[in-house]
């Protein structure tokens, strides 16, 4: 039975979710269709530029993404304290960058000022529009809504684009965070699409390689092709008062991942590096527990992952009782 995607994203709980869209009617995002000879590569350019627009305007952060042939994968965080302290003239401001403004709501921009009368509707207006800014529920929607219509005009037919509405899982802890975004960022690399985390185009990986490389490197900018933004920064130990992020730092989380990556290639099956990474020394996972999730990350769980605890207690939020990954929640939450 279908759940409420209200029940199934509750920033009060997490304000992490990873999300996933999936093309329908033999749709491609990218790449070569075997059918009707046709090359599709620079829809996922569509994707990225997009996803850089709406994060720029929504109270939401990019944690991690992977765009594939014919689906793609986003890791995201809910910024509440930020949507909280949205003014009107923010709020107003960042919704007219997606949709045409209600007329009073646009001379209250122009003049700054507006009659009493209006004033209550312009402040139901407001409330509405802020509360929707902090929505993972709009931000797919503004995704989803203008890839399907380039998509539709550009095959010259009518109908739906997507499968289906988005699926979406509650990463409830940090291991979740981790696995899943191991699992987001491999998605080339067990597709077989490329050789090398480098090498795998249209990936937050691959965004934060370059990234980070650049200031060591030339001031060469990035190919055309990617688009880059801000993605949710690796935090590591800094002070608290700095801005929030992914509490381990991207040194970390890039050798997990070359690690990872190496293990699971069919090509290198026997080269497993002799020392673990510290992440999974600090969290005291094994190493065959994690490589089994950044391969069957999807699998193993349904719409929430975490602790097997918790996970219980959102599904029982949710309205439900049954739920899935109890024995992959305990290989990593063995404590």
């Amino acid at each position: 039975m279908t759940i409420s995607r209200r029940k199934l994203i509750e920033p009060q709980i997490t304000p992490f979710y990873h999300v996933i869209n999936r093309c329908v009617r033999r749709a491609y995002l990218c790449g070569d269709d075997p059918y009707n000879g046709k090359n599709y590569q620079h829809r996922r350019g569509w994707i990225v530029n997009k996803i850089k627009q709406l994060a720029a305007v929504f109270c939401i952060d990019v944690c991690a993404y992977a765009v594939m042939s014919n689906h793609y994968h986003l890791v995201l965080k809910i910024d509440t304290e930020q949507q909280q302290k949205l003014t009107q003239e923010a709020v107003i401001s960042r919704w007219l960058q997606l949709f045409n403004g209600h007329p009073i709501a646009v001379d209250f921009l122009k003049e700054g000022q507006i009659a009493a009368e209006k004033q209550q509707a312009l402040s139901t207006l407001v409330a509405e529009w802020q509360q929707r800014l902090g929505s993972i529920s709009w931000f797919m929607r503004c995704l989803n809504e203008e890839i399907a219509r380039k998509a539709n005009k550009e095959d010259q037919c009518k109908g739906a684009f997507w499968e289906g509405r988005f699926k979406s899982q509650a990463l409830l802890d940090e291991q979740a965070l981790l696995s899943c975004m191991m699992y987001v960022d491999l998605n080339p690399i067990r597709a077989g699409v490329t050789p090398s985390l480098e090498q795998s185009d249209f990936t937050s990986i691959q965004q934060r390689i370059r990234e980070y490389q650049q200031p060591k490197t030339s001031t060469k900018q990035p190919p055309s092709n990617t688009a880059h933004f801000q993605l949710l920064p690796f935090v590591g130990s800094e002070h608290q008062d700095k801005k929030a992020g992914i509490n381990f730092s991207f040194a970390d989380y890039l050798e997990l991942i070359d690690w990872t990556g190496r293990c699971i290639r069919n090509d290198k099956k026997g080269f497993i590096s002799s020392h673990q990474p510290k992440i999974l020394q600090q969290m005291g996972i094994t190493s065959d527990a994690w490589l089994e999730h950044s391969e069957q990350f999807m699998e193993r769980y349904a719409n929430v992952s975490g602790k097997w605890s918790q996970m219980c207690a959102f599904k029982q939020h949710a309205g439900g009782y049954w739920c899935k990954g109890k024995s992959a929640s305990h290989q990593l939450h063995p404590s």
